[in-house]
């Protein structure tokens, strides 16, 4: 039997609020994928790895807001927690990977097609495994179209979130690029979601294992959240990362490493500098 499938169960509010913790993950992440760049290669490591996080943490929250909001008409849904929490790894993991290659290859074609591309899968990886632990007396199915279509856009979207993110334009680019992520994850959850259907089990009884919708949000809002609000601070106490202007001393140092050239900020001379190349002195 068919089942019913509602996607937004609660109207706009669990899309809404979907897309804009996206946006938050990926404007957290996005920024200190940017700061890396502008750092000593000591410091390089720890940036990554903290916009990774955020960037994972961003889209798995998303994601289990989103489907708050999906229920099947008549039948219990419940997730298994072992699967739910090891897809937030997933995400962590792929997007690392997508994030550290662009931030130590730079804005190269190969970089960011390559960084995109994992990132992308990454975001895909995460939907679908999110999706296995959803436990219901029934069979999710999904149309080939749609799953292709998610996994393009997520790829696609990624790619371009992280050339934004390198560009290094300032604070309004990096909003721009987290933008741009909050759409990628997204469209993809949508897209796959449009092509879900659900064929409901005729002999249906009990209650399916595993945690409702409602449960598992608690630990979702409490850990991913709490995480993101920690990452958020160290972004804000780092002047440099509000103004939009990096440390030009650390990025001499790793402008070789970026494959970008080095910024020259020409500094005032001083009266000993004047007294060597000959100028005259002001009595």
């Amino acid at each position: 039997m068919q089942g019913t499938v509602d996607g937004f169960s609660y109207g706009l509010v669990t899309p809404v609020v979907a897309f804009l913790m996206a946006c938050l993950g990926g404007a957290l992440g996005l920024r200190c994928t940017t700061r890396s760049l502008h750092v000593a290669h000591t410091w390089r490591v720890g940036w990554l790895a903290l916009g990774s996080a955020a960037i994972g943490s961003g889209i798995w929250t998303m994601h289990f807001i989103a489907m708050m909001g999906f229920t099947v008409h008549g039948v219990p849904i419940h997730y298994d927690k072992a699967t739910t929490f090891a897809s937030l790894g997933v995400a962590i993991v792929m997007v690392g990977v997508g994030v550290f290659i662009v931030g130590y290859k730079g804005a190269t074609g190969p970089a960011l097609f390559t960084g995109g591309t994992v990132t992308g899968l990454g975001v895909a990886s995460m939907h679908y495994l999110g999706m296995a632990g959803i436990r219901l007396h029934g069979t999710l199915q999904y149309n080939t179209f749609t799953v292709v279509a998610s996994v393009v856009i997520a790829m696609a979207a990624a790619t371009a979130a992280l050339w934004a993110a390198v560009q290094v334009r300032g604070i309004r680019w990096s909003l721009g690029a987290s933008l741009v992520m909050g759409l990628a994850v997204s469209g993809m959850h949508y897209m796959s979601m449009a092509g879900v259907s659900v064929q409901v089990h005729a002999s249906a009884g009990g209650t399916p294992t595993g945690d409702s919708a409602a449960s598992i949000l608690a630990p979702m809002l409490i850990g991913p959240l709490c995480f993101l609000l920690l990452a958020g601070v160290v972004v804000m106490v780092d002047p440099m990362m509000v103004m939009g202007r990096p440390d030009w001393r650390d990025a001499r140092e790793s402008a070789d490493q970026v494959g970008r050239p080095a910024v020259h900020i020409p500094r005032p001379r001083r009266p000993a500098d004047q007294e060597h190349t000959g100028s005259p002195q002001r009595r």
